[in-house]
């Protein structure tokens, strides 16, 4: 069985709205109220309502029908059409396509068809609706509560952090008609905290610095339960972090090490500890990169967020496990005191490392937090990073790239991904890589290697050398983060990818614990 906490939400994950309802029902002004219905569609444009839509068609003596008739040419799957005056109990209807036939598990995709459909009618029709300025959006379930919820709360939510007041658009609230009110709050509290993620990588660099970040996740996490530590400088050098903290010493914001403990699973039980990549912004540094699209790098800390919107749904399902999060934050600038290309730093392990490329920052802090993760004797370790264009170029925005030791956990992590539509794809942990960057006469390791190609896999080979006894998985979104995203239910702004899919991966684990 599982048990919900009380959803804690972002500072203006539903601020926007709440306000909005507030202040109608101050002035004595009726809200909109919209309700979103399915119809499936197939090639030769035959049309077939849902059980919903039937039933509501009935109740308002065919008129749905009637107004469909005169659309269906132009009602596809993923689309919606909005009719008004339907009933009293509605200003408006929103009718979305879905395929006729859908599989719930399809092999060569790697996907479940059928809940990704409903995810994407669901957003549809909500977004329709929102688009017509709708208050309240009431959605069937399309028998599948859970899908239909992620759809939905992921379709409607919109980074405004900066418009000015007047300019805000409102996020309705979003509502079961009928169905699995369970499996609703599970799809709520997954989507929530997806958005979570979102928002925390959309934020600019100025307004999400390090230490900004720590006290975020202590306002969001410490009322869930999840105790939080905000280390400092002192205590990053203390634990010879050397390789962390050089990529933090270039910047005049100060860098902080986040640990977050959840511990609800039997007290002997080993935690299972992610590790989050927390660059706050990332120019480069002394290698700077190009100025064109350099604004994305704001969401370099991608990695950090999923991890801490992860905690957060975990605290809010209650699930019975022992979980550690572990974020070093810090911003990657190109000042008098950044690294230079040549420089040689040591690991907490002891291990030296030459950086030849101060913009392959990423796997330096991350070593240390993987050393660190080590002192936990972790049940196993994930690591989740922005790490490499290299990881763009291979998949784009399709999927994410893992890498990791264990079988197991990885058909895990691919079938979570396949439930979620937040897909992954097993990228080689081969000794070739390894040796290109462990095999030179003057250190232990180099921060890019020597080979040619493959720059995902050399940057996995890198936290290899890094990653604590036992099972190890790494993920690299740098291709699922950024804006132009794959997935139609998230239209704009950073994706939080794949914080979800993170979710249910945790979810199928605990359940079979």
């Amino acid at each position: 069985m599982v048990h919900f906490l009380r959803i804690a939400e972002s500072p203006s994950l539903h601020r926007v709205s709440n306000q909005c309802f507030r202040y109608l029902a101050t002035e004595g002004i009726q809200c909109r109220k919209g309700l979103v219905l399915g119809v499936h569609c197939n090639e030769k444009d035959e049309l077939k309502f849902t059980q919903a839509a039937e039933t509501y068609d009935k109740q308002v003596s065919g008129k749905l029908q009637q107004h469909l008739n005169i659309v269906k040419s132009s009602l596809k799957p993923g689309s919606a059409k909005v009719f008004y005056s339907l009933c009293s109990n509605y200003d408006g209807v929103a009718l979305v396509g879905l395929p006729k036939d859908s599989t719930n598990y399809d092999a060569l995709e790697e996907i479940n068809e059928k809940k990704e459909s409903i995810r994407i009618a669901a957003a549809a029709g909500c977004r329709s609706l929102q688009a017509h300025e709708f208050d309240s959006i009431t959605t069937e379930s399309f028998n599948d509560s859970e899908a239909a919820a992620e759809g939905s709360h992921l379709g409607v939510w919109k980074f405004q952090e900066f418009k000015n007041k007047e300019k805000v658009k409102s996020q309705p609230r979003v509502s079961l008609l009928n169905g699995n009110e369970e499996d609703w709050k599970i799809g709520c509290i997954k989507a929530d905290a997806q958005n979570v993620a979102r928002r925390l990588a959309d934020m600019p660099s100025n307004k999400m610095t390090p230490s900004i970040f720590a006290n975020v996740a202590e306002k969001l996490l410490s009322p869930c339960g999840i105790e939080v530590k905000i280390h400092h400088k002192d205590w990053i050098l203390n634990k010879k972090m050397e390789a962390f903290y050089s990529v933090a010493k270039g910047s005049t914001e100060p860098p902080v090490f986040l640990e977050l403990k959840y511990q609800h699973g039997p007290k002997n039980s080993k935690p299972i500890v992610f590790v989050g990549k927390g660059v706050t912004f990332d120019s480069g540094g002394i290698s700077l990169k190009p100025s064109a699209s350099m604004d994305e790098m704001r969401a370099d800390m991608g990695g950090a967020a999923c991890v801490l919107a992860t905690m957060l749904s975990v605290a809010q399902l209650e699930l019975p496990i022992n979980f550690i999060g572990l974020i070093p934050l810090c911003e990657n600038m190109p000042s008098g005191m950044a690294n230079k290309p040549g420089d040689i730093v040591t690991a907490m392990n002891g291990k030296t490392i030459q950086i030849d490329n101060t913009d392959a920052e990423g796997r330096l802090i991350l070593a240390d937090a993987l050393c660190y993760a080590a002192s936990f004797d972790p049940k196993f370790t994930l690591d989740i990073a922005t790490l490499t264009g290299a990881m763009r170029v291979a998949l784009g925005g399709v999927a994410t790239g893992v890498f990791s030791n264990s079988n197991e956990l990885w058909k895990e992590l691919s079938q979570a991904g396949a439930y979620t539509g937040d897909r992954v794809w097993r990228f080689p942990l081969w000794k070739c890589y390894s040796k290109n960057i462990t095999e030179y006469p003057a250190v232990d390791v180099n921060n890019v290697g020597k080979g040619k190609g493959g720059g995902a896999c050399t940057a996995a080979a890198f936290l290899k050398e890094f990653s604590p006894p036992g099972d190890w998985l790494h993920l690299d979104i740098a291709g699922v983060m950024g804006p132009k995203d794959d997935l139609p239910y998230l239209h704009s702004g950073m994706t939080g990818r794949p914080t979800r899919t993170l979710t249910q991966f945790l979810m199928q684990l605990s359940e079979k614990k």
